[in-house]
């Protein structure tokens, strides 16, 4: 990950929680849908951690909840 794009990767992270928090799934849910781990769910949610991830993970989050994958990286109103 470039360092440039930390604060990126951290809101993106926040959206994945915002989401996942909006359709009433634990992290462990959500990980087990996806087929990670609860506590990379927690790396990609922390405020304080910029976690890379994939285009695939991405889509598959997306898809688990149910919200377009354009959203996760729409910074505009933030």
């Amino acid at each position: 990950m470039k360092f440039e794009y930390r604060d990126e990767y951290i809101k993106l992270g926040l959206k994945v929680s915002y989401y996942r928090r909006l359709r009433g799934l634990s992290q462990e849910q959500l990980a087990e849908r996806i087929g990670k781990n609860p506590s990379y769910i927690g790396q990609v949610e922390a405020p304080n951690i910029a976690q890379a991830i994939s285009l695939d993970l991405l889509f598959d989050i997306a898809k688990t909840l149910g919200v377009p994958a354009y959203k996760f990286l729409d910074f505009e109103d933030d």
